[in-house]
């Protein structure tokens, strides 16, 4: 498959000797194995005299280190006292007690430490458990835009955001020709990730409930979601599903956990305030929605608020939904000591459709920027002080 460089491998080289355990993580088939192997190839050609210990358990010959004295053993056979020893390991859930190898390494003070796993096994919220030492999270997503436009070499930027609104950032699929066949891809990646991360995971008891919640969250993005109400739905409706908002709410973490959907929650702007409810869920690759329900009927202002809500969170930003005075603010975003309130839309050719996204702006008084990203196949403009990007720039910038 074609490698191109992603902005990660420089996260990767400024992390170079630090003594933190680096773990990367996203959603499955999102490129976390390709990173490694890239960044196996910067140290190859730009560090010197090193040493490479590399593992990837999906590879047979490693399968006798699927235990993890086994594991430490070809480790510490593998080092090198006089070079700098770098440790990748692919797939380390495969090895049965991985961390506590792990661990030792990491107690050693001798190599820098880079692994990869299922999202069944390296949660976020149980990293400070697995493992003693300090770790450094790299959190990977599929394809941008740029990146995709990167990879195809498009120099059209319109014809490039068509594909990609159609086919998203999950790179394996790229490797077939029709469309049909991407999302046959895409669809056995989806499954897999539901079957084997979530259901090898979690003691799923309704396997037919979880699939209805996913479809009904796959066909709600960008909407408010209430537990109670989504249990409601998931009991009235011909399925005769039985349910209630607990269940609901830990199956939706459990698909949030294997990065199959971020939630993204509301934030009071004119009481400064964070709220506990009603929060949005968006796709971690919004292809996967087509993959799986279809294209028949296509909602492009909800598409692409997906794909903002992803990139925004792709660029590093704290991501939330605003509530102002009963207006919908679709992103305050923040980073440090930035700001940002974003409004995304289809077209706001039509002016009703486009007082419709101002207004709630303009009634934003403090300073910070106010933004419309909007498919409006124009250069960068001003609208009573609000910055309106075209989404296929915005992306690309």
């Amino acid at each position: 498959m074609k490698l191109i460089k992603r902005d990660y491998l420089n996260t990767l080289i400024d992390i170079i000797g630090t003594p933190d355990i680096k773990i990367i993580t996203g959603v499955r088939r999102s490129g976390k194995s390709k990173l490694l192997e890239v960044f196996k190839h910067y140290i190859e050609e730009h560090i010197e005299n090193y040493n490479i210990i590399y593992i990837n358990f999906n590879i047979p010959i490693f399968e006798n280190l699927m235990e993890y004295h086994n594991l430490y053993d070809y480790v510490e056979n593998k080092y090198k006292k006089s070079q700098k020893n770098f440790l990748l390991i692919d797939e380390v859930q495969m090895c049965k007690g991985f961390e506590k190898a792990i661990n030792g390494f990491h107690a050693l003070e001798k190599y820098d430490i880079y692994i990869t796993g299922s999202n069944a096994f390296l949660l976020s919220s149980d990293l400070a458990t697995l493992f003693t030492g300090r770790t450094f999270e790299i959190k990977i997503y599929p394809f941008s835009f740029k990146e995709y436009i990167e990879y195809f070499k498009y120099t059209d930027i319109d014809e490039a955001f068509k594909k990609y609104v159609i086919e998203g950032g999950m790179s394996g699929s790229y490797l077939y020709n029709s469309i049909d066949k991407k999302y046959e891809y895409l669809n056995e990646v989806y499954n897999t990730l539901i079957v084997r991360d979530i259901f090898e995971r979690n003691n799923i008891k309704d396997p037919k409930l979880m699939s209805s919640l996913n479809d009904f969250l796959m066909d709600n993005i960008s909407n408010r979601t209430s537990l109670r109400n989504v249990s409601n739905s998931l009991n009235t409706n011909e399925s005769n599903l039985e349910t209630n908002h607990k269940t609901v709410g830990n199956y939706i973490q459990y698909l949030c956990e294997a990065f199959a959907f971020y939630k993204i929650c509301r934030y009071d702007i004119r009481g400064k305030r964070y709220l506990n409810s009603d929060e949005k869920y968006y796709l971690s690759d919004h292809a996967f929605k087509y993959a799986r329900l279809g294209t028949r009927n296509m909602d492009y202002g909800r598409t692409y608020e997906n794909i903002v809500a992803i990139e925004l969170l792709r660029r590093g930003y704290e991501v939330y939904t605003g509530v102002l005075y009963n207006k919908e603010i679709d992103f305050v975003v923040t980073k440090q000591n930035e700001k940002i309130y974003i409004q995304v839309a289809d077209n706001i050719d039509n002016d009703e459709t486009l007082k419709r996204e101002v207004v709630p702006l303009l009634q934003i008084k403090d300073a910070y920027p106010k933004v419309i990203i909007a498919r409006t196949k124009h250069d960068n403009y001003q609208y009573e002080g609000i910055q309106i990007y075209d989404i296929a720039n915005w992306l690309n910038s």
